[in-house]
């Protein structure tokens, strides 16, 4: 009788988890029948593609960051140093952002439907910071043409930071949307608007500020071929950096416009500061990238191979005084004694001093 019940039970369980399993089963199968028509190859896809070309972004600013604190060190702690730190961590918090808003779908909630359309924190969290680095890039961006403008007029710089301060109206309003307005996918679809001004007035400020920059480093230019060489190596690398910006910028534009139903534009957003970081920092690193030869000019080799040849004279010991005098009044009036010699080359080196100070100016800090 006992067994009997036992079997009775027994079978009554397998019963109960094969049903379990059957219901389970389907609700699987349901959605995976749903996911298909999310196209998630589109959708979150990109964003995770994204994701992965974002953090191989990061891992160049790290190189970035290591070869500027290389070639300054010894400095002290500067406002530029600062800067740096200060954009590697914001760096490094929006790649944390998108790293924890790809976990939420692709992870936590994978399969929820429900969840694939709300917006989660780390996603406004990412935007945010975007905009507010960006702009606070085109500011010190704004500050090193008005020190390369020094001496010159500053209607350039002005009008620079006037467009500057007129775009972050613009980053204002795509702010309070975010906060405001968005909370699901779709609100994106209703403030377009607000993304199109935000990003086309971003490629018009890097336009401005790659050409502003190009036009005063052609102002400096002495006619000397080292440091015209240089110059144009700099002139090359800001129109380069600046055309990769805008055209980032206007890619995601039109791919908002074209494909308005996935996320491969929000992918390009993520890429978008990367580049902004990564463009800054390797401007400071001008010098380091377009002299590798720089630090051997103070090598002793360099002052061997470069030493002038002076043949001592056999003066007698009433000469001797003369010559002292002779020595002192030169160490004591340098430049007059390079006017005297040799007039044209104290125009030549007033020249190139400054030139040099606006170039240190701009890609040193």
């Amino acid at each position: 009788m006992y067994s009997h019940h036992q079997r009775f039970s027994t079978k009554s369980i397998i019963h109960h988890r094969k049903k379990y399993l059957t219901s389970f089963c389907r609700a699987a199968e349901y959605k995976m029948d749903l996911i298909p028509h999310l196209q998630l190859a589109d959708t979150f896809g990109a964003l995770f593609i994204g994701a992965i070309l974002a953090a191989i972004l990061f891992g160049v600013t790290n190189v970035q960051v290591f070869i500027y604190f290389q070639t300054h060190i010894g400095t002290g702690i500067t406002f530029y140093k600062l800067v740096v730190i200060w954009l590697w961590t914001l760096d490094a918090l929006h790649l944390a952002m998108i790293v924890h808003c790809i976990y939420f779908y692709l992870v936590t909630n994978y399969g929820n439907v429900i969840a694939f359309t709300v917006i989660v924190w780390s996603f406004k969290a990412q935007l945010v910071i975007a905009v507010i680095t960006i702009y606070v890039e085109h500011l010190l961006y704004v500050h090193r043409i008005w020190t390369i403008s020094k001496g010159r007029s500053k209607v350039l710089p002005i009008t620079v930071g006037i467009a500057v301060v007129l775009a972050s109206g613009v980053a204002i309003v795509i702010l309070w949307c975010i906060f405001q307005k968005i909370n699901v996918f779709t609100d994106f679809l209703n403030y377009e608007w607000a993304l199109y001004a935000y990003l086309g007035s971003v490629a018009f400020v890097d336009i401005l500020i790659a050409s502003s920059l190009c036009y005063l480093l052609t102002m400096s230019r002495t006619g000397f071929s080292r440091s015209d060489f240089f110059i144009s190596k700099m002139m090359a690398y800001i129109i380069n950096t600046g055309c990769l910006t805008s055209v980032c910028s206007m890619a995601a534009i039109i791919l908002t416009a074209a494909m308005p139903n996935n996320y491969i534009s929000e992918a390009v957003q993520f890429l978008l500061l990367k580049l902004y970081v990564n463009s800054f920092i390797a401007l400071m690193n001008t010098r380091y990238y377009a002299q590798p030869d720089a630090d051997a000019m103070h090598s002793p080799e360099y002052r061997v191979r470069h030493e002038v040849y002076r043949p001592k004279l056999h003066i007698g010991a009433s000469q001797d005084g003369d010559l002292q005098a002779s020595q002192k009044s030169m160490y004591s009036h340098p430049d007059e004694v390079s006017h005297i010699a040799r007039p044209g080359q104290a125009v030549v080196l007033q020249r190139s001093n400054e030139m040099i100070t606006e170039l240190d100016s701009l890609s040193s800090a």
